[in-house]
């Protein structure tokens, strides 16, 4: 896992993993992992298995976690971008606001999922009512007559 080093040496981002930089960032946020993964509405094993690289998030996941623990998506995927304050210095966000932010993600998640959900039923919708119905057409026929 990361090692906490002193100074600018404290995270070491050429050898770090995903499960590292997710580490770094949960402790840096001051969170315990249960505490995280009871935000983020998973089982506090799951968060142990990212953590030791043994699994990896979902997409709304990963947003979430970045969300919550104040860094990037691209850094906690790749260490590439902005990354962790050293120890000791103050996040721009407080825990709160990190908190709110995620919810924020998640909702933003899931409405775009609703979304999409909503337009595939209306396209089903539209190709069943444009399709050849004989008790439409013989509707169609009385109505001429």
């Amino acid at each position: 896992m990361a090692e906490i080093r002193e100074a600018a040496t404290w995270f070491a981002d050429d050898v770090a993993t995903f499960g590292d930089r997710l580490l770094a960032a949960r402790e840096a946020a001051g969170l315990g992992q249960a505490e995280l993964a009871t935000k983020l509405g998973v089982r506090d094993k799951t968060l142990a298995a990212w953590e030791e690289d043994l699994a990896e998030p979902r997409g709304n996941r990963l947003q979430m976690l970045a969300g919550m623990l104040n860094v990037s998506l691209r850094w906690l995927l790749t260490g590439i971008g902005d990354d962790l304050d050293e120890p000791g210095t103050t996040p721009g966000l407080t825990l709160p606001a990190r908190l709110v932010l995620a919810d924020i993600t998640r909702i933003k998640t899931d409405l775009r999922k609703l979304v999409s959900d909503l337009e595939q039923a209306e396209d089903r919708l539209n190709l069943l009512l444009q399709a050849d119905n004989p008790a439409d057409e013989l509707a169609d026929e009385a109505l001429s007559a």
